[in-house]
């Protein structure tokens, strides 16, 4: 009986050992899982992010063009103020004019342009100075603001556009 009991006992140690172990082994790989999940919500918080940017830059299509306009109000806007007030709405706080934006975030080739992404440009009279920023919505187009009809939705390969392009920025 003593044997038997022996026998029993031995069993149920080296049971509750290797369920140990393979719990033990599991917790060893959950971080590796839990950073591809955070990667995954990270990608999908900027999507997110930047569907609402580009909604609710959306909100002030039409809204007129006035250089200089002052920060923080939406009475009228100019390319950087647009662009900071739209973002701040996101939590993203982004300095006040075109050239210091240019400055932020990482830079994103133009062929890996993603919706939300800050996109800038040189005006005529000025080759190679930034002078310019819109918002990249994808498929080519942008939202952004200058001149008369204010606050607009273009393509990035219509009018001057594409030949004025500077460089992009990620801040989402």
């Amino acid at each position: 009986m003593k044997n038997q009991q022996q026998t029993w006992y031995k069993k149920l140690v080296v049971a509750a050992l290797t369920v140990s172990i393979g719990l033990s082994a599991g917790m060893v790989s959950v971080p590796h899982q839990a950073g591809a999940a955070e990667a995954i919500d990270a990608s999908i918080t900027a999507t997110s992010r930047a569907s609402q940017v580009i909604s609710i830059g959306k909100n002030y299509l039409g809204r007129p063009y006035q250089f200089g306009a002052k920060a923080g109000q939406t009475r009228t806007f100019d390319c950087s103020s647009f662009t900071q007030y739209v973002f701040k709405r996101v939590g993203v706080n982004l300095p006040r004019t075109s050239k210091q934006q240019s400055h932020v975030g990482s830079y994103v080739s133009r062929s890996n342009l993603r919706a939300g992404d800050l996109v800038f440009f040189s005006i005529p009279g000025k080759p190679g100075v930034i002078n310019h920023v819109a918002i990249y919505m994808g498929n080519g187009n942008l939202l952004q603001t200058y001149g008369a009809g204010g606050v607009r939705i273009t393509n990035i390969h219509s009018g001057t556009w594409s030949s004025r392009y500077m460089t992009a920025r990620r801040v989402l």
